[in-house]
């Protein structure tokens, strides 16, 4: 039976291998004037920059350039936003810019995101933050903006959030949101992710995989975001190892990661986050651990806790057949049963973080006595079974 559901709108997609040569079209497509936002290196590594600047400059395309090499702070947006309006021009004192075009990996996908909405309003991101600013929302009156990712992780050119963070012991990580702020266009180029290194196409990879998992266990999941999850995690079990190891340079592979990694934020947009997305905000927030990271050395864990908690108390039907289908997938049996597969499942991901070196908490400084921080901060909103106090710290301190 399928019951009742929404889903999000999706960005226009160019996908594929070569698919970056579309870029002075598509955002000319909405002006000839462009703030061209990149990370400190991908895009150098990939043999991609000159290459860029002369399409866009063939195609009559102005463009200024702005390099985002950590994850975007309140303070960065704030103040590039102020510069470039700075100097007075345009219709809202945005600098004349008439397009934001994002390259490189998440960092750079959702602060281009930001810089797009707040260059036309003079106040500061922090007042549309969930949580932490003053809860205004935001207008979605932004610049065109068009994301091209070159990591298979985030899924940010697909969703309508940029998280921006603050890092300290009231740090923080949240999101500015609007449906507007959804990329105009995104260029999915496996390509671009040929170079990337196997420790960051490992954390990437891990968070892609958390992605699909979270929303396909979702109570809020529909048959719709199933399928969708599921296929992405049909490409993660074919190609996240061989991307990491032998297969970084095979193109295909890459593709693999790059579709997958572009569903999870399809589903993630309209079926939410599980648990391991619920931690990784505060730890984040409070300590300087890449969100990959997280979301890599802890899935495993919470997994084993998620379906100990659902074999001890229920309340969620689908849960453990959902996980059981999942082990199956990921080289289980699906002849054998249910609890079989569960713990099939929990064994292979304890694989995984083993075979890509995915580091323990304790590595960024993290100790037991930060778990009731932690917790305090963390969100079990769309998880398959809501975890007590106890049981988060176990999770915890298997990854410590």
């Amino acid at each position: 039976m399928v019951t009742g559901f929404t889903f999000a709108r999706i960005p226009h997609v160019y996908f594929g291998a070569g698919k970056l040569a579309e870029l002075p079209k598509v955002a000319g497509a909405f002006g000839a004037q462009a703030l061209l936002i990149t990370g400190a290196a991908s895009l150098k590594a990939a043999g991609r920059v000159e290459r860029v600047h002369e399409g866009l400059g063939k195609a009559g395309i102005r463009f200024e350039t702005l390099v985002i090499d950590a994850e975007p702070s309140t303070d960065f947006i704030d103040k590039t936003c102020a510069r470039l309006r700075g100097r007075g021009a345009g219709a809202h004192g945005d600098a004349g810019i008439q397009v934001v075009i994002g390259i490189g990996g998440g960092s750079v996908i959702d602060g281009a995101k930001a810089i797009s909405a707040m260059l036309p309003h003079a106040n500061s991101v922090l007042d549309h933050l969930e949580d932490v600013g003053r809860n205004v929302p935001h207008s979605g009156v932004k610049i065109p903006y068009v994301a091209v990712p070159t990591t298979s992780g985030t899924g940010g050119e697909m969703t309508k959030n940029a998280v921006i963070s603050m890092v300290g012991p009231q740090g923080y990580k949240k999101s500015l949101r609007h449906d507007n702020l959804i990329p105009d266009a995104v260029i999915v180029d496996p390509e671009l992710m040929v170079t990337c290194p196997p420790h960051i196409t490992a954390a990437c990879g891990m968070d892609a995989f958390t992605q699909l998992l979270e929303p396909y266990l979702s109570p809020i999941a529909s048959p719709l975001t199933d399928a969708l999850a599921f296929s992405g995690l049909e490409r993660i079990r074919d190609n996240l190892i061989p991307a990491c190891t032998h297969g970084g340079g095979d193109i295909d592979v890459r593709a693999g990661m790059a579709y997958a990694s572009m569903l999870s934020g399809v589903a993630l947009a309209n079926a939410g986050l599980g648990i391991v997305h619920g931690l990784a905000s505060p730890i984040g927030g409070f300590f300087p651990i890449p969100h990959g990271v997280v979301c890599g050395t802890l899935v495993a864990s919470a997994t084993e806790s998620n379906i100990a908690a659902l074999r001890k108390r229920g309340g969620n039907p689908s849960g453990l057949a959902k996980y059981a289908k999942v082990g199956a997938l990921f080289g289980g049996d699906a002849a054998k049963s249910e609890a079989w597969n569960c713990d099939f499942l929990v064994e292979k991901l304890r694989e995984w973080t083993d075979t890509l070196a995915i580091a323990r908490l304790g590595d960024y400084g993290i100790t037991a006595s930060d778990f009731d921080r932690i917790a305090d901060k963390t969100s079990n909103r769309h998880n398959p079974v809501k975890l007590q106090r106890e049981e988060l710290d176990e999770l915890l301190s298997r990854r410590l």
